[in-house]
């Protein structure tokens, strides 16, 4: 096994400092490069990922003979043609969700991976949270039986700037989509999809044609029945809890103060909370990618893969769809 990766970052934007400095603390990797094409940005995730340079020349950063691996953390409507450009030389790659806002434009970035036999992990980060893995194993155990029903509620504590909204693919490619991919990876494949959608937060989601409130009703193929509900607003904090019921118990993921303590007076109860997801996942994204490079230096496939992506996604465009036609939507009708 090498003693370390050559990585490029791409992007340095918000996601993109928070994956400098995970990558910075991550004795196995050697950040090569940051690239962005806000220089001040680039040099800024530059100190924090310990990097050698900060450019903004893709293809020059990418063509360094010491680079093995890149991270994608860029607008989405630019992942695509970047995983290609990385694949073709043979690199391997790390992107955030989603590949792209199309199963069509996904395809074809992953058919170029595939055709290059790199490695491929798309970052959905719950699945490495302590919580998500115990709870995962503990199903796969058998410890409450058949799985009978799914619930999960995600709420940020507040939206982000319109101008992202306008090209983020919508509430449920863009945020419902991590619950979509924990119903996946606790439950299983779903088989059909009814949502529905409401602007209660802010009108101003009706000009980028979104909404900011969202339910969804999953069955599964194996029978269970899940719920999913979506805020844009949380005025407490950054909610996020799961629940799994099956025939003999339940499994709950919760959302539990930031710092594990409850103070009682006579005000009554009170606790810290997590203001977002980088501070509730922060531990999730460091295992995330330090999961990713053993993989890549152990020749192992990193997980999640190409097909989490291309399901997760077809999910979120079927919830698209059943909310826009007011309808039930199987799942083998998004192509």
């Amino acid at each position: 096994m090498r003693q370390t990766l050559g990585v490029v970052l791409l992007g340095a934007g918000r996601i993109g400092r928070l994956h400098a400095a995970t990558l910075g603390g991550l004795p196995t990797v050697r950040v090569v490069a940051v690239v962005d094409p806000d220089r001040a940005a680039a040099e800024a995730a530059r100190t924090l990922a310990r990097a050698e340079q900060a450019t903004d020349d893709v293809a020059r950063a990418l063509d360094h003979p010491a680079v093995e691996a890149v991270v994608i953390a860029t607008p989405t409507e630019t992942h695509a043609d970047l995983i290609v450009a990385a694949a073709r030389r043979r690199l391997a790659v790390f992107c955030e969700k989603p590949v792209a806002l199309t199963l069509a434009e996904t395809r074809r970035a992953l058919q170029v991976v595939a055709e290059m036999g790199v490695p491929f992990q798309i970052g959905f980060q719950r699945r490495f949270d302590p919580g998500y893995q115990r709870a995962r194993a503990l199903l796969e155990e058998g410890a409450i039986g058949p799985v009978e029903m799914f619930r999960a509620v995600g709420r940020d504590p507040f939206p982000p700037p319109f101008r992202y909204l306008a090209t983020s693919g919508g509430m449920f490619v863009d945020m419902a989509i991590h619950d979509y991919d924990l119903a996946r990876f606790l439950v299983g494949e779903v088989l059909t999809v009814q949502a529905w959608g409401a602007v209660l937060v802010d009108p101003g989601f009706y000009a980028v044609g979104d909404v900011d409130t969202s339910l969804t009703v999953l069955r599964f193929a194996n029978g269970a029945l899940g719920v999913v509900e979506n805020s844009r607003r949380a005025v407490y904090g950054y909610d996020i809890r799961t629940e799994v019921f099956g025939a003999r118990g339940k499994i709950v993921v919760e959302a539990l103060p930031r710092t594990p303590l409850w103070q009682f007076g006579p005000t009554g109860l009170q606790a810290d909370y997590y203001r977002f997801f980088a501070d509730r996942f922060q531990e999730a994204y460091r295992r995330e990618l330090a999961a990713f490079v053993q993989a890549v230096q152990g020749g192992q496939p990193p997980r999640p893969g190409p097909r989490d992506a291309l399901e997760a996604l077809r999910i979120a465009l079927a919830a698209t769809r059943s909310h826009r036609e007011g309808r039930p939507v199987d799942l083998w009708e998004v192509e």
